[in-house]
């Protein structure tokens, strides 16, 4: 059963480029209301001149996801706007190499600054309103690569695993509050984050695609959607394998580097 978008409500975090501004495009062609947060004012504008041409109606806020009284702020800015917020999207996330020889802390405290408590401001901001109506929906663009920790990558492993076990806690709990959660876990998507990366990206997909598929996830209001299914199904047996096997494999793939 096709959902009908019209006039409804989305807030997408970190919608200024990548997944999070294809994704407000895609909302923008169903006829939704997009609210856009993200810190980048200028490309936050581009974004919201794209969802407007692509039908939509945007509303741009500049706040950055780690600073829980501009989220809430900003929120606000919102419910007044347009009378609430139908679906979050918690989407504002960053990468970065985090190799344990000279561990960047700082860089890995911003890693989980953005893609954990960025995410956890957001629905602290959206959840309540949701909860007073008895209507809404909760949803983490997390990564594949929150099912196992990878070489190089333990930071953003991490916060993603993170990421998906607060969704997943939010699941169970708001059941019968009619508040949906819906955890969805990307494998690679051609974006500016994943733009010139020396490493192999097997199954890469084009962001447009997967901004369709992540909206169709929502839609039918899936509790967990991992894609492309041929990653999705490596990462998932990766979950089953003896850690020795996993290590020998993962440490050939370093001496390839």
């Amino acid at each position: 059963m096709a959902v009908d978008w019209t006039d409804r409500v989305v807030l997408i975090t970190g919608a200024s480029s990548g997944i999070g501004r294809a994704l407000a495009v895609a909302w923008a062609r169903r006829g939704a209301r997009v609210a856009l947060l993200a810190r980048r004012a200028e490309a936050l504008e581009e974004a919201a001149g794209a969802v407007e041409a692509a039908g939509g109606r945007a509303f741009a806020v500049v706040a950055d996801v780690r600073k829980s009284e501009a989220v809430k702020a900003a929120t606000e800015l919102v419910e007044r706007e347009w009378g609430r917020v139908d679906v979050l999207v918690a989407n504002a996330g960053i990468g970065e190499i985090t190799r344990a020889e000279g561990f960047p802390v700082e860089k890995a405290r911003e890693v989980f600054e953005t893609n954990v408590v960025g995410a956890m401001n957001a629905v602290a901001a959206v959840l309540p309103g949701m909860l007073a109506r008895g209507d809404g929906q909760l949803v983490a663009i997390s990564s594949l690569a929150a099912y196992r920790g990878l070489p190089g990558s333990g930071v953003y492993c991490a916060s993603k695993a993170a990421l998906s076990t607060f969704f997943e806690s939010l699941r169970v709990e708001l059941r019968g509050r009619n508040v949906a959660v819906t955890t969805i876990h990307p494998g690679f998507v051609r974006t500016p984050m994943t733009t010139g990366r020396d490493q192999p990206m097997p199954f890469l997909v084009e962001v447009e695609r997967a901004a369709e598929l992540m909206l169709r996830a929502v839609e039918a209001r899936r509790r967990t959607y991992a894609f492309p299914w041929q990653l999705a199904w490596l990462a998932r047996l990766s979950r089953h394998l003896p850690d020795a096997l996993h290590d020998r494999i993962l440490a050939r793939s370093l001496l390839r580097e």
